[in-house]
């Protein structure tokens, strides 16, 4: 087997519509179709896409206190300053990379981990 590229990530979320305004506005990620008939709604990032899928309940999950130690999903950001600044805007938790690199980690209104880092 060569696994030759990363298609997408699905992302469990309990309300979608307030899912959608993390994803779009705070984020900043553009809406694709999406030919499904389940609730959900699709994400184009370059090749990749992300995919929130609607669960009826959160997922119950312990988090590690470093969320970088949580399974995630990570975004390069053009501006990291920017992108924190973002975030606390919106009232969006932020902790930063507990290894010093510019990267911080947030988490959208379900829980779900997302790294923001810089190259």
């Amino acid at each position: 087997m060569q696994i030759i590229n990363c298609l997408h990530t699905a992302i469990l979320v309990t309300d979608l519509e307030r899912a959608e305004n993390f994803y779009e506005k705070v984020l900043g990620l553009s809406r694709v179709e999406r030919p499904m008939k389940f609730p959900g709604t699709w994400y184009q990032v370059g090749e990749y896409q992300v995919h929130l899928i609607v669960a009826p309940v959160a997922q119950n999950k312990e988090l590690h206190e470093k969320w970088g130690r949580n399974s995630h999903i990570a975004f390069c950001v053009a501006d990291l300053d920017v992108a924190k600044q973002n975030l606390l805007q919106n009232n969006c938790p932020i902790q930063p990379s507990a290894s010093g690199r510019p990267a911080i980690f947030t988490q959208d209104p379900d829980g779900n981990i997302i790294e923001l880092s810089q190259n």
